[in-house]
């Protein structure tokens, strides 16, 4: 997330009505494995639900149109900061769309592969998991059909590349489905994914979000494959929306928000409550674990009210047994200041306590 993360859908993201909030204890039980693959091979998405545990986005960098047109750059002393502070995971954003052909086969620029390389090596060497995904593809968005095939093609670059790589590297489809490609389309386009993927990774994690956006109000309409056995369903939180989102640039009228903040009270923790237990809810009805793909608050937001309302979702989501990735590392929402080169220490208490 930063000024430049939801141009494109901001008044889908609106209706959202993400709300939810938790009592804060710092004591919660661990994720927990729910069922085991009776095929061999096949690795437990639960288990590596609870390995993904404690994550951050590597936000604006590889999402963006050429990395650093965001301001940011990804450096080694990232990834040791991530590892040191004690997250488990990280999720990379990645704006493949940007960086292949416009006609058949699509080819991925080499160089760029050998950037993506480099970054998932800092992580998995750290012994972190590493998230990557399709990023901010807005053709596809906006013509599914038309982009269908390059997608596909995509992923089939994508998952042959890194096919012998460990299974700390999981795969996530899509972030956040939208516009034209509705939640009856996107079901179809997930499944056919999904085929090109399994032929070449048919052991690999693969996270699997909602359309609208990726947040709870597609989640009903959500279908995984029956036979898929090793899929982690992840959605986004930033409810409330005029908290979270005060004087984001990118937001028409959000400077009347300014000022807005979240102490905690009663209804704001049950609102975040009733919102993650819908996601918990149906994870548990349809044998899924869940994953907290990104959650956070712009820096325009009263510190001491984004430290507060980190921490308790980060905590809810943990009694409910998902995992979690902050939005985002050192950007619009990081808890890293990278001119610092420090933690912004109630961000970190708040993530990580």
């Amino acid at each position: 997330m930063t000024n430049h993360r939801h141009v494109f859908g901001i008044l889908i993201i609106l209706t959202f009505g993400f709300s939810t909030l938790f009592n804060c204890s710092k004591e919660v039980a661990p994720l927990q494995s729910k069922t085991q693959s009776n095929e061999p091979g096949i690795t437990d998405p639960f288990k590596q639900n609870e390995k993904l545990g404690r994550g951050i986005n590597l936000g604006n960098a590889l999402e963006a149109p050429y990395e650093g047109a965001w301001g940011v750059s990804l450096k080694e002393s990232y990834f040791q900061a991530i590892q040191n502070a004690g997250f488990n995971s990280v999720r990379i954003p990645i704006r493949w769309s940007a960086h292949a052909g416009q006609t058949p086969p699509y080819t991925i620029d080499s160089d760029f592969f050998a950037r993506v390389d480099w970054a998932v090596h800092q992580a998995l060497s750290r012994h972190l998991l590493a998230v990557i995904n399709i990023h901010h593809y807005t053709e596809l968005m906006d013509n599914p059909a038309g982009h269908k095939v390059r997608f596909l093609a995509l992923w089939k670059q994508i998952s042959t590349h890194y096919k012998n790589f460990s299974s700390d590297l999981i795969f996530e489809i899509l972030n956040e489905p939208n516009n034209q490609l509705t939640p009856s389309l996107w079901n179809t386009y997930l499944k056919e994914a999904l085929d090109v993927i399994r032929e070449t990774n048919p052991t690999r994690t693969v996270v699997i979000g909602t359309a609208n956006w990726g947040g709870l109000s597609a989640l009903d309409n959500l279908v995984v494959p029956e036979e898929e056995q090793n899929a982690i369903v992840t959605i986004h939180y930033y409810e409330p929306f005029h908290f979270t989102h005060q004087g984001a640039e990118w937001v028409l009228g959000s400077d009347a928000w300014l000022g807005t903040t979240w102490s905690g009270t009663a209804n704001q923790k049950l609102a975040v409550e009733k919102d993650l237990q819908k996601a918990a809810d149906w994870g548990q009805s349809h044998n899924r674990p869940i994953y907290l793909g990104e959650f956070g608050a712009y820096s325009k937001a009263n510190l001491v009210s984004r430290a507060l309302w980190t921490n308790f979702v980060a905590r809810q989501a943990e009694a409910r047994n998902m995992s979690w990735a902050y939005w985002e590392f050192c950007s619009g929402f990081g808890a890293y200041d990278p001119v610092k080169e420090k933690w912004i220490p109630q961000l970190l208490h708040a993530l990580i306590p």
